[in-house]
């Protein structure tokens, strides 16, 4: 069993982390795994330009090097692993960089479906289908220390702030009702917990494309009492609401999904109140009108479209710009809050280590589980190296 958990751990490293410096401290009862500085939790910018026959050997030279590491601690055993480990790396690496999701009429659905099904997204990231929110402290004294859990409700905080969605003004307010839409819902997390934070002034409606999302959302707000919050099959392109209908719209990270941005932010524009206020969360991609992306760019672009069936990604410039053209809204606010949310990533992949419940008795989700974890790692690197920016936005609806 210890040679068996070696055995993962080096081949974790291998296809996930050719490009950290760590090294193993192994003894009879524990395994750790130690970066080479007290910095290096993240990948630093220059590491990952490397094209990809560069890269390869990177990481053919970081496996040489576990294997004489492997030998000096283990012996020949735990060296005859760790070279079987590296020769497996070139034909698993082959397999996921190829993606297997891509994006086509009924995908999103499909996709959302089953991962709610399988209930392995729900087991690690709790009611809540979207990236956490890390300041400044709690990623000096270690992301992995936070509770990944807490980091998403910290996430909807702060993204409330940024709306200027406040559960004090919506109390005071003189409306009887304050209605809220909650764009790409999910299982209902952040519209449960709007309608709980907001008070019972609030209506909040969450759509998605997924039947099982809505079958799961309404489940849980019968379990945890939340009358206030209701679910609905609907599509975001062609919602069936009247104009000026919600005082909130709120959108988190539904826009990488949409297939035209455009008719996106025009529907919720369109269903916005005048002097209702609009928020958005979504994962953009750089402006490449400045810097042209380079071939790395585009084929790293192309897993990340094709393997969480996107159909494309645009930047916060553009989103502003689709924003300004509606005629709709006062002064956007933008932001890019990827130092705020990049601990995300990786911290998804360490609680499924640290705890591997959540899939261990699935075998026939193995392969994807490896694939969503791959995934995981390469969105990691394109927002650290600055190919993707998470975007942020705020605006209210002109009165007239």
């Amino acid at each position: 069993m210890k040679l068996m958990n070696r055995a993962a751990i080096l081949g974790l490293l291998l296809l996930s982390g050719s490009e950290q410096v760590l090294s193993f401290t192994v003894n009879s009862n524990t395994q750790s795994l130690v970066k080479g500085s007290a910095n290096s939790q993240t990948i630093s910018s220059s590491s990952t330009t490397t094209s990809s026959s560069s890269s390869t050997e990177l990481s053919m030279a970081v496996g040489g090097s576990i294997i004489k590491t492997a030998q000096k601690l283990g012996g020949p055993t735990t060296a005859a692993i760790a070279a079987t480990a590296v020769l497996g790396t070139a034909g698993v690496k082959f397999i996921l960089d190829k993606p297997s999701r891509t994006y086509e009429d009924g995908s999103v659905a499909r996709e959302y479906d089953a991962w709610t099904q399988d209930g392995i997204l729900e087991y690690y990231w709790g009611e809540h289908i979207h990236l956490g929110y890390y300041n400044d402290e709690e990623m000096a004294a270690g992301y992995k220390k936070k509770n990944f859990i807490q980091a998403k409700y910290d996430f909807i905080d702060e993204m409330m702030k940024l709306g200027g969605i406040d559960a004090a003004a919506v109390s005071a307010s003189g409306a009887d009702e304050i209605k809220v839409l909650d764009v790409g819902c999910g299982v209902g997390g952040t519209s449960r917990y709007l309608a709980k934070n907001l008070g019972p002034k609030a209506s909040v409606t969450g759509i998605t494309l997924s039947p099982n999302q809505v079958k799961r959302a309404t489940e849980l707000a019968s379990e945890q009492g939340v009358d206030n919050a209701k679910f609905t099959v609907m599509n975001a392109l062609e919602m069936e609401f009247e104009d000026n209908s919600f005082d909130i719209v709120w959108a988190c990270e539904s826009g990488e999904h949409m297939p035209d941005k455009e008719a996106y932010i025009n529907e919720m524009m369109r269903v916005l109140k005048p002097g209702g206020k609009y928020v958005m969360a979504t994962w953009c991609q750089r402006d490449d009108r400045e810097v042209p992306f380079s071939d790395k760019d585009e084929r790293d672009l192309k897993f990340l479209y094709e393997e969480w069936t996107h159909p494309y990604f645009i930047s916060i410039e553009k989103y502003k710009e689709i924003i300004d053209a509606t005629g709709l809204m006062n002064e956007v606010t933008t932001a890019d809050w990827v130092k705020e949310t990049i601990a995300s990533w990786r911290h998804s992949i360490w609680v499924g280590v640290y705890d591997p419940r959540g899939f261990i008795f699935k075998p026939n989700k193995y392969l994807k589980c490896a694939r969503d974890a791959y995934c995981l790692e390469r969105m990691h690197r394109a927002f650290d190296r600055g190919l993707m920016q998470y975007g942020m936005f705020a605006a209210t609806k002109k009165s007239s």
